[in-house]
């Protein structure tokens, strides 16, 4: 179980299982909001409670980290990793997501200004109705995995040296993403955006609303937000490609 102070008694499996099943959950909930409809609820909280097992074993309550931290994280990455190796994201879908970013970044250099959604449809060759569905499509193209970046520490994963503190954080890929010139640009690029994508991202990143409650305070469907964060993350890709890339490409 879980103590006050932080740290987790040793108890067996069915007992880590129960206390934590509700943070499963709501983890597989916070994740099933951004993928296809195809991927169900239960193979990913299956999958979590797998993590969450891996979690049990490997934490060591005398490093600092809290066990709920650290256990986020395992079930999370766990389940990340069980939707990358089924290729949940048909390859035709991954051409679509990157289409989209081409035609936006292609209309934006163009006009010198956020491109409307009819703008991005014409340079895509599509109706405005068939833009719409394929942005619904590719709502779940957006993730950005940290192992993408990863060098391949088999021993010394990214999640054990936050959680454990083996090593100082500095070097780390996933903290250079956040720090520098890429931090700058990303912050450029947001303030870019138009008010209402920028809306949707704060309430969906910031405020952690989910589809249903943002689609309340822009009154639209929650397809509609679908579309538009979509639309909104296609912009980012567009607009940070090129250091995307040469980031991945020096580490």
């Amino acid at each position: 179980m879980y103590t006050s102070q932080g740290k987790i008694e040793k108890s067996g499996p069915s007992d880590l299982l129960m206390q934590y099943a509700p943070l499963v959950r709501r983890l597989a909930l916070q994740l099933i909001a951004k993928l296809p409809a195809s991927v169900e609820l239960d193979d990913l909280i299956q999958v979590g409670m797998m993590g969450l097992l891996d979690a049990g074993n490997r934490y060591k309550d005398d490093q600092g980290a809290k066990f709920e931290t650290y256990a986020s994280q395992r079930i999370r990455g766990a389940m990340l990793d069980e939707l990358r190796a089924n290729d949940w994201v048909s390859r035709g879908l991954r051409q679509s997501s990157r289409g989209v970013a081409r035609a936006v970044q292609a209309q934006e250099q163009k006009l010198g200004r956020p491109a409307t959604e009819g703008e991005i449809a014409r340079e895509l060759e599509l109706s405005l109705d068939a833009y719409q569905h394929l942005l619904q499509e590719i709502q779940g193209c957006q993730l950005v995995y940290y192992d993408d970046f990863d060098q391949g520490d088999q021993e010394n994963s990214f999640l054990d040296r936050q959680a454990l503190g083996a090593q100082s954080l500095a070097d780390e890929p996933l903290t250079q993403l956040l720090r520098g010139d890429f931090r700058r640009q990303l912050i450029e690029a947001i303030e870019l955006m138009p008010e209402r994508e920028r809306l949707l991202l704060s309430l969906y990143y910031d405020e952690e609303l989910n589809l249903r409650e943002i689609g309340a305070v822009l009154e639209v469907t929650q397809s509609r937000v679908c579309q538009l964060h979509s639309q909104a993350i296609s912009r980012l890709r567009a607009s940070l490609g090129d250091s995307l890339d040469a980031l991945k490409n020096s580490l």
